[in-house]
């Protein structure tokens, strides 16, 4: 079955996502996440840090936070961004799997969806086991969901960016989509031009799996969580509904 290790996310990919979702963009993540975090004293890892979007942010509100990410070229960004910000923080190569186990994390967080880029379920509840291990007792687990009506919607428009004296493009096409496993896969081509000339070309395969609010609750106490929250739209005490746009789940390991 498909899983992140399709999701690439070369050079082209990652100037293109540093471009469309540049350090502090947010979708109400941010300043959600930052609040979240504030109270918490010890340490924090992102094992989806990709450029630093929400990283380099919570790092400028004094957050003990350091991440991982598969992708060598998204965590280049991310160091590059930190140095000129003269933050420091530990940045490592490693999959959902690498979250360490010897720091007591007072926290994981995966925001935007990055959990979906597991497709596997069974993967995912060695995920979960691993997260709940590496957290201390209190520790929280936080990620982002979007909603399960997102396997129905068509795929987005082609897009462009211009940097400098370049234009990037990226199309997607929607190759397959697996409603039983609550999976797509979609072809991303990425493409580099300068002075109206084709310079690169990358292609990639972009696999998710979109979960349901119950399916999620349920892996996560079959993963030894005690409680778990759900919160729409980055609104502490709004109830996930039919409308919401994307999903908080909060999971705590027990006291």
């Amino acid at each position: 079955m498909a899983d992140e290790s399709q999701n690439r996310y070369g050079a082209l990919a990652a100037r293109v996502y540093h471009l469309d979702k540049p350090i502090g963009h947010s979708f109400g993540d941010v300043e959600f996440y930052g609040d979240v975090l504030s109270a918490i004293a010890g340490p924090v890892f992102e094992p989806a840090v990709g450029s630093g979007r929400v990283l380099i942010p919570l790092l400028e509100r004094g957050i003990n936070i350091s991440g991982s990410d598969p992708s060598n070229e998204m965590l280049d960004v991310c160091r590059a961004e930190c140095a000129r910000r003269g933050l420091e923080t530990t940045l490592s190569v490693g999959t959902f799997e690498s979250i360490p186990q010897d720091l007591e994390l007072s926290a994981v967080i995966i925001p935007a969806g990055s959990i979906q880029l597991l497709t596997d379920p069974v993967r995912v509840q060695h995920v979960f086991a691993r997260v709940r291990s590496a957290l201390c007792d209190g520790g929280q687990f936080v990620f982002d969901l979007d909603p399960l009506s997102t396997l129905a919607q068509a795929e987005a428009p082609a897009r462009c960016w211009t940097d400098g004296a370049d234009t990037l493009t990226m199309t997607s096409a929607l190759e397959r989509t697996d409603y039983a496993a609550q999976t797509t896969v979609s072809q991303l081509r990425y493409e580099l031009w300068r002075n109206g000339e084709l310079q690169h070309t990358e292609l990639d395969r972009f696999a998710l799996r979109f979960w349901g609010t119950n399916e999620v609750v349920l892996a996560l106490e079959a993963a030894g969580f005690a409680h778990v929250e759900l919160i729409a739209d980055y609104t502490p005490g709004r109830q996930v509904t039919a409308d919401t746009v994307t999903t908080t789940v909060i999971a705590t390991k027990s006291l």
